[in-house]
């Protein structure tokens, strides 16, 4: 089991209680929230936003702000999927 460092704490406790103020949940599945979160912390740390791990950043900070966690694809993917793309997120 991986321990997460204070930045993937703080994410992983925003993320639960982001999915408990919309209805939704984290996946069940512990090694899909890891990876979700690391890369979350990682990209939080090199370009200085909470970027979703699962979206690819151009570099035009107008275009990238739709890719910040929660990005402006969950709520259509958690109703069409069941789950975020990443699945970090899912009904």
């Amino acid at each position: 089991m991986t321990k997460f460092d204070d930045l993937e704490t703080e994410i992983y406790e925003w993320a639960r209680q982001n999915a408990e103020s919309i209805g939704c949940k984290l996946n069940p599945d512990y090694d899909i929230v890891a990876i979700a979160i690391k890369g979350m912390a990682n990209n939080k740390k090199k370009y200085g936003e909470q970027y979703c791990s699962c979206r690819e950043i151009t570099g035009n900070k107008t275009e990238d702000r739709k890719i910040i966690c929660p990005c402006v694809y969950r709520s259509r993917e958690l109703e069409q999927r069941g789950a975020c793309k990443c699945a970090l997120f899912v009904k």
